[in-house]
C-alpha cells in the first residue's frame, strides 16, 4: 500500500503539471487563436504563477498546521475544474483570471504534497523524496510533448485540456481511495504559529537558499515555457519537433530529479550537487542562442535538461537539515514563493525581451547570468551547511 500511496502521489502531481506544460507547448496556437502578443502570452503563465508565489507561505503554514492531506485534495479538485474551463473559454481577459485562480489552488498542492510524501521515506532520504515527487511533473511531460503535437491537429487543444481535467479527476479519486480519510494533525506542544516565519527569516541559511530558488525556478520555467516556441518562431521548426525536443529534455529532466535527491542523500553533500548544477546551467543557458544546426541545440537542450532540476531535492532539504524538520511546511513554502517569484519575472520577461528585440537571446543570456548569482549565494551558504552535518 505504501508504494501504492507514493505511486498516486507523483501521478497526482503529474497530471496539474500537465495543465501548465500544455500552456507552453500549445502556446504558439493559443497566441494565434487570441491575436496576443509574446508578452501577453507570458502574462497567462505569469499571471498563474504570481498567485501561486504569494500563496506557498500561507500554504506551508496551513500544512505544518493542518492536515496536509486535506489541503492536497482541494489543491487537485479546483486545479483539475479550472483546467476544464479553461479549455472553454475564448476571451484572453477570462483565462488570465482562470490562471491567477489555478495559481492559488496549485499552491494547495506543492508544499502538502512534499510533506505527504517525505512522510513514506525514513527522514535521512528526504531529499530523495522531495526529488522523486517533483519528478512527476517532468514525466508528465514526456508523454504531453511526444504525444501532444500528433494529437492537438486532430482534436484541437481545447478538448486536450479537458482531457488533462479528466485526468486528474480520476487520479485524485483513486489517491483518495487509497489514503483513505485525512486524519487531523495531533495536538502539538509548541505548534506552528504566524510568528514563527519572522523567526525563522533571521537565519542565514533560509536568505542564501531563496536566492538560489529563485534562480532554480526562474531558470527551469522560463526555459521550459519559451523553448517550444523559441523553436518555432527563432529556428523555423515545426511544433511536431518543438514538441518531441521539448519531450527529450523533460525524459532527461524526470529521472535526474530523483537521482540528483537520492546522490545528495548518499553523499552527505547537498551545496556540491546544488553548485555543479548551477555552473553547468550557466554554460548551457549562455551558449543556447550560439550554436548553429539542430544537432548542436539538441546537445545544449539535453545538458540544461539534464541538471535544471537535479538539485532540487538537496535545495529544499537544505533549511530543513539546519534548522530542523518542525517547520517543514513553512520552510519549503517560503523556498518555493522565492522559487515562484523568479518564475513570474523571468517566463514573463522572456517574453518582453522577444517584443522589444525581435529575439530570445537576450532572456537567455539573463538567465546564465542568473545562475551565476544563485552559485555565489551556494558558496556562502557553506558555512552553515558544514555546521549542520
Amino acid at each position: 500500500m505504501r508504494r501504492a500511496i507514493i505511486t498516486l502521489l507523483v501521478v497526482c502531481q503529474s497530471t496539474q503539471a500537465l495543465i501548465f506544460g500544455g500552456i507552453a507547448l500549445f502556446l504558439p496556437l493559443i497566441r494565434t487563436d487570441l491575436g496576443l502578443t509574446f508578452a501577453q502570452a507570458g502574462t497567462l503563465a505569469a499571471a498563474s504563477n504570481l498567485v501561486y508565489a504569494l500563496m506557498q507561505v500561507p500554504s506551508g503554514f496551513l500544512a505544518d498546521r493542518f492536515s496536509p492531506r486535506t489541503l492536497f485534495l482541494v489543491g487537485l479538485l479546483g486545479t483539475n475544474v479550472l483546467a476544464a474551463l479553461f479549455a472553454v473559454l475564448t476571451s484572453y481577459q477570462m483565462m488570465l483570471v482562470n490562471q491567477a485562480f489555478s495559481g492559488f489552488f496549485r499552491a494547495l498542492v506543492f508544499a502538502p504534497g512534499l510533506l505527504l510524501i517525505s512522510a513514506e521515506f525514513p527522514s535521512d532520504r528526504r531529499a530523495t523524496a522531495m526529488g522523486l515527487y517533483v519528478a512527476g511533473g517532468f514525466s508528465s511531460n514526456i508523454l504531453l510533448s511526444s504525444v501532444g503535437p500528433l494529437l492537438v491537429g486532430h482534436v484541437g487543444w481545447r478538448w486536450l485540456f479537458g482531457l488533462f481535467a479528466a485526468a486528474g479527476l480520476g487520479t485524485l479519486l483513486l489517491y483518495r481511495r487509497a489514503a483513505g480519510p485525512a486524519v487531523p494533525k495531533p495536538p502539538s506542544d509548541n505548534p506552528v504559529r504566524a510568528g514563527d516565519l519572522p523567526a525563522l527569516l533571521r537565519h542565514r541559511i533560509v536568505w542564501l537558499t531563496g536566492v538560489i530558488q529563485f534562480a532554480r525556478l526562474a531558470v527551469a520555467q522560463g526555459f521550459t515555457f519559451w523553448l517550444p516556441t523559441w523553436l518555432v518562431v527563432d529556428r523555423g521548426q515545426s511544433l511536431t519537433t518543438a514538441g518531441l525536443v521539448a519531450a527529450l529534455g523533460a525524459a532527461l529532466t524526470a529521472p535526474a530529479n530523483y537521482l540528483g535527491g537520492y546522490l545528495s542523500d548518499r553523499i552527505g553533500r547537498p551545496l556540491l550537487v546544488i553548485g555543479g548544477s548551477l555552473a553547468t546551467l550557466a554554460i548551457g543557458l549562455a551558449l543556447l542562442t550560439y550554436v548553429p544546426g539542430m544537432p548542436a541545440v539538441l546537445a545544449v537542450v539535453a545538458m540544461i535538461s539534464v541538471v535544471v532540476q537535479v538539485y532540487f531535492g538537496p535545495l529544499f532539504a537544505l533549511p530543513i537539515a539546519v534548522l530542523g524538520a518542525q517547520r517543514a511546511g513553512l520552510l519549503s513554502g517560503f523556498g518555493n514563493f522565492c522559487a515562484n517569484l523568479g518564475s513570474f519575472a523571468f517566463v514573463y520577461a522572456l517574453g518582453a525581451v522577444k517584443d522589444a528585440t525581435g529575439s530570445f537571446r537576450a532572456g537567455f543570456v539573463s538567465l546564465s547570468v542568473l545562475c551565476l548569482v544563485a552559485l555565489l549565494a551556494a558558496f556562502l551558504a557553506r558555512p552553515q551547511a558544514v555546521r549542520s552535518s
